[in-house]
């Protein structure tokens, strides 16, 4: 699934290409953008910004209008010149938004919904989003209460939930774990609240960098019986949480907490 830079890195493309320009022509696989008095109420609108809010992207249109979509594990944006050939085929096609000068296609997204500015807020998905962490104005103290307060919850599960922060995957679970030297399987509640706000401010900076720079060498993630960067210990890997997904950690780095008394 994509995380949190990757949506703010499509957010940002489709910024740059959309922001300012008349919609000329819609088309996708989603009755709702297509029946009859969607796709022409969406042309002639102009394209207001883009923006990314934790894992879901969205298209602010004039007139109060925003197109929420969500990436799941494979969705992508993509965006084209006039008459550029696509890069992966139509079949994959789910949304088309097309401006004089160039389209935006969204592929294999599954989850779109046009909604009012008002209702966007209100809707659940939105509304009950934690701090998005890559947000200018993102709140790590806020964050961290919404952790704490899941204290059986394992650290790099709270991570996940995106009611807690909003943004993170599976991936800068694992790194931000590594940087702030916390062992993953441990319950919230065996940490300090240093110890969570260290995580969350390590994740941020992480998520950052990748952000702005789509190149990342990852410490952890997917280097399962690699040495680690740090102490040369093979790197460690087994399935953790409900949807048993995937965690890489150091043992050595990451010590595990005492048990408890």
């Amino acid at each position: 699934m994509p995380e949190g830079d990757t949506i703010f890195r499509m957010a940002r493309m489709l910024q740059r290409g959309l922001a300012g320009r008349t919609v000329t022509h819609v088309d996708s696989v989603f009755s709702e953008l297509t029946r009859r008095g969607t796709a022409d109420a969406l042309c002639g609108r102009v394209i207001i910004q883009v923006t990314a809010r934790g894992k879901h992207l969205l298209i602010w249109f004039s007139g109060n209008l925003v197109l929420r979509t969500h990436m799941r594990m494979h969705g992508a944006w993509h965006l084209y010149v006039a008459g550029e050939r696509w890069r992966r085929p139509r079949a994959e096609m789910r949304i088309i938004i097309g401006t004089a000068g160039c389209e935006a296609v969204a592929f294999n997204v599954p989850v779109a919904e046009l909604t009012t500015v008002r209702d966007l807020e209100r809707s659940a998905p939105v509304r009950d989003l934690g701090p998005d962490i890559l947000s200018a104005d993102f709140d790590a103290e806020e964050a961290t209460r919404r952790i704490e307060a899941m204290p059986q919850t394992e650290i790099a599960d709270a991570l996940l939930d995106q009611t807690a922060i909003a943004g993170i995957g599976n991936i800068f679970k694992s790194e931000s774990l590594y940087a702030a030297r916390v062992h993953p399987f441990a319950p919230v509640s065996r940490l300090t609240h240093d110890e969570v706000l260290r995580v969350i401010e390590r994740a941020r900076r992480l998520m950052q960098a990748t952000a702005t720079e789509r190149r990342a060498q990852f410490s952890v993630y997917g280097r399962a019986g690699q040495p680690c960067r740090r102490c040369g210990t093979s790197i460690s890997r087994r399935a953790q949480g409900l949807h048993r997904r995937l965690t890489y950690w150091c043992t050595r780095c990451q010590h595990a907490p005492a048990p408890a008394a």
